[in-house]
């Protein structure tokens, strides 16, 4: 289940009308917005990105809004994915916990994992 928030910008005049039609439409929901500014909050929740990518293009087919952008979005498949892969990593490279080696010798390029010794 991947779920993301949505920030629509629309003309002030305009903000409390799409305030109620997402406020009454099932495939979003409605958090606050800014009337001054023109500003909506909402999220859409989808099976993959693929079902939020079709909600998002709806919320940008509405006549009233200018623009309507992904902000954050939680996924929770891929983060699943990641948690198992970093879990079967040893997550401390060899090189840091090796008594035989002087840490004067190790000659860094941005990555312990693949480093060069200096001998």
């Amino acid at each position: 289940m991947n779920v993301s928030s949505i920030v629509v910008q629309a003309l002030p005049k305009y903000i409390d009308e799409l305030v109620e039609y997402f406020k009454n439409e099932d495939f979003v929901d409605y958090h606050l917005h800014d009337k001054e500014k023109g500003k909506i909050i909402v999220t859409i929740e989808g099976e993959g990105v693929e079902e939020e990518i079709q909600k998002l293009v709806k919320i940008q087919q509405h006549p009233h809004v200018i623009a309507a952008d992904m902000m954050m979005t939680y996924q929770e498949d891929e983060l699943d994915e990641e948690i198992k892969k970093l879990e079967s990593e040893n997550p401390v490279p060899e090189i840091l916990t090796r008594d035989d080696i002087d840490p004067k010798e190790v000659v860094y390029h941005g990555d312990l994992k693949h480093k060069n010794l200096g001998f």
